[in-house]
């Protein structure tokens, strides 16, 4: 499968389908190794290093991916039968097989999110247990998802994520940022990583969706939380050994202004924009509804802050979805009877109008109405 979007598939069903450069490439080809479990492994160590310093951290752990990442920060953090506060649609509550009950032995305080990704601050301050109650568990850890996905992809800001923490803390419990799309907040909000991530305690990221390396996520925060986590990736079966060879990559992606991966971003965020202009203005299209977009009526490409387009059709949609199918064009069946789709590394502005042509002759030739059920797909 290609992804030039040209002779081949313009794959967007997400920026996990990413390939990596010849850069990457070429490193992962050349890289010195050692073994990680041993702490050896010169390119792991120096990946590590990299991101701890990028988001003004003291240590961090190179991990499989971005839910093992949240599954080793929760081990980190909580001790069994405590409790995490977290959003009702994010990745940590719904697409991570309960890995919260089944590993770490906690529960989640499911908060209600607003259209901005963001909660009432009067309830979170509320969702805090009683320590003094023998019926309540303990609250252990507050978690955000920023870029929230549910919301279209939309940057939770630094005001936000500071007063979180802050009432966070005054309960004396830490804030745990799931950021698999980091970088592309910061990018979308104009602040430098360090910025953003400045009142978490900890923070996930991945390498492996917009910053286009095969895999691989890190987790960063205090040293002492740090080693708690790298014994929990040992326990879930996360101890890799020659794995510099996959971190190589992400010292290319991690790479300081146009040689690295971070700054690109940008385009991926004006590709997804010019895509939903161009939805937008097609007859059949609306907006998704729920988080991505609570009014009804036409898609709002203004709603389009990162890499991420959610929206309906006023027809049958498998019948949309095979049809563009047929047009070498994927996107993803998303929650509640949307479809999503995600720009990345691989996708350009020429790959834009080829989608939006074939979003168009799809509508045409598709029945009207909507199918009533509703599968989600992953949230990745």
């Amino acid at each position: 499968m290609t992804l030039d979007g040209r002779g081949g598939l313009v794959d967007l069903r997400s920026d996990t389908v990413t390939h990596p450069t010849p850069e990457m490439r070429m490193a992962m080809h050349e890289a010195e190794l050692g073994d990680d479990v041993f702490g050896d492994d010169p390119t792991v160590n120096a990946l590590e290093e990299r991101a701890a310093a990028l988001l003004g951290k003291e240590a961090a752990l190179f991990v499989a991916s971005g839910s093992m990442g949240n599954l080793v920060a929760q081990l980190g953090h909580l001790g069994r039968g405590q409790e995490t506060i977290a959003g009702a649609s994010t990745h940590i509550v719904s697409d991570e097989q309960a890995g919260h009950a089944v590993v770490v032995g906690t529960s989640i305080k499911q908060m209600a999110e607003r259209p901005d990704g963001t909660w009432d601050l009067d309830e979170l301050n509320d969702a805090f247990r009683d320590p003094r109650d023998l019926h309540q568990p303990i609250t252990g850890l507050v978690a955000i998802e920023n870029t929230h996905a549910h919301t279209m992809g939309r940057p939770l800001t630094l005001d936000y994520t500071r007063t979180v923490a802050e009432i966070a803390h005054a309960h004396g419990v830490p804030l745990h940022v799931d950021g698999a799309r980091f970088f592309n907040a910061a990018v979308a909000l104009g602040l430098e990583p360090r910025e953003l991530a400045q009142p978490a305690d900890s923070v996930t990221f991945c390498l492996s969706k917009g910053l286009a390396c095969p895999i691989g996520s890190l987790v960063v925060g205090p040293r002492d939380f740090i080693a708690r986590a790298r014994r929990g990736r040992k326990l879930v079966g996360g101890g890799m050994r020659q794995v510099g060879v996959l971190a190589a990559p992400g010292l290319v992606a991690l790479k300081d202004g146009p040689a690295g991966m971070i700054e690109r971003l940008a385009e991926d965020h004006a590709n997804a924009r010019r895509l939903a202009e161009g939805l937008a203005a097609l007859d059949g299209i609306e907006s998704a509804g729920g988080l991505a977009q609570p009014a009804p009526g036409p898609l709002d490409p203004g709603r389009v802050q990162t890499n991420f387009v959610i929206f309906r059709v006023r027809r049958d949609r498998a019948e949309f979805m095979d049809a563009l199918h047929g047009r070498g064009i994927l996107m993803v069946e998303y929650a509640h009877n949307t479809i999503r789709a995600v720009t990345h590394y691989g996708v350009d502005a020429t790959d834009v109008e080829r989608v939006l042509a074939a979003c168009a002759a799809a509508l045409r030739e598709t029945s009207p109405g909507e199918v009533a059920a509703a599968t989600a797909a992953p949230a990745s």
